[in-house]
């Protein structure tokens, strides 16, 4: 359905998008991941035909996208990450407004309005102001506007930052029925266990190369036997102990967030004693070890060297 290939694109002497490819198939939920400033926003706006490419092509259901193009855009659905919904307009008036700029009218509209609100879980409020709506229930209005016009292609980029947990479920539950449907999603997040309940495959972009692709099965298998191991510091965490526990012999990665030191290896065991070690000669006080078998942080932290929160 979507078909990217060597898309580039830099700002000045900075180079955002770096020869990105990928292709996400109908009925496919495709997670996009990367750290910020990674190259993730440049990329789906360059797919939006929002950006113009320095070069290479995007294409959706074979017909081109870029700057200038208007008839492929229309299977194209774009869900932001802030929100675009108008707060003095009940849900069922945003939904109203909006489908008339995609060119829907009458029973057609009203039919697709009603459709819409059903999967978002909004129907008993569809007569209330957006305003008096949580920020969970707002985004979920903001994921109703990107579908109301039966895109082939939606593009949810960060859906669930903010939302309480109830919201952010009933957002899960609904991108996870509409891959069902047949409709091909791009993912973006900061929470790997969004990734890994949601996501058919996942590419992981830096510095705006895709570093690697496949499922979560795939990509876990490629650390092998590599575990990641979980270090509470209680104070004195900084710069100084990353790099310390960077040089033990062993140790495949280590990131710092917070007072958190993770640490991807291959020998566990023959490692969390030298960590320990270098961590507190760093100036760093361990409040608590635990080991975790490799996931998908895991392998994120291995590419990037550093956490998908950062």
């Amino acid at each position: 359905m979507l078909r990217v290939r060597d898309l580039e694109r830099s700002f000045g002497d900075r180079t955002a998008v770096d020869g990105l490819s990928f292709d996400v198939a109908a009925g496919e939920t495709y997670g996009l991941l990367g750290p910020n400033g990674s190259g993730k926003t440049t990329t789906i706006s360059m797919i939006c035909g929002i950006l113009r490419s320095d070069s290479g092509i995007v294409e959706l259901d074979g017909r081109s996208i870029d700057h200038r193009t208007r008839d492929a855009k229309r299977d194209l659905g774009l869900v932001p990450q802030e929100l675009a919904v108008y707060a003095d307009l009940t849900a069922r008036e945003n939904l109203r407004f909006f489908g008339r700029i995609q060119g829907l009218a009458g029973s057609e509209l009203d039919t697709a309005i009603d459709r819409v609100l059903e999967v978002v879980a909004l129907t008993d409020r569809a007569d209330d102001l957006s305003r008096e709506f949580s920020g969970g229930m707002q985004r979920r209005l903001n994921i109703a506007v990107g579908l109301l016009h039966g895109p082939k292609l939606l593009i949810l980029d960060e859906p669930t930052v903010g939302v309480d947990p109830q919201s952010r479920n009933q957002i899960l539950d609904a991108v996870d029925a509409l891959g069902g449907e047949g409709l091909a999603v791009i993912y973006t997040t900061h929470y790997m266990e969004e990734a890994e309940r949601l996501c058919d495959r996942i590419g992981i972009i830096d510095a705006g190369r895709l570093l690697a692709e496949g499922t979560r099965a795939e990509l876990v298998a490629g650390l092998g036997d590599a575990a990641r191991v979980r270090i509470d510091l209680a104070d004195g965490a900084g710069d100084a102990v990353v790099s310390a526990v960077r040089g033990v012999d062993g140790v495949g990665s280590a990131d710092l967030s917070g007072a958190t030191l993770d640490v991807v290896t291959e020998r566990p065991n023959a490692v969390i004693a030298p960590v320990i070690v270098a961590a507190t000669d760093a100036g760093a006080s361990v409040a608590g070890v635990a080991v975790d078998q490799a996931d998908l942080e895991s392998v994120f932290l291995d590419l990037t060297g550093r956490a998908l929160r950062d």
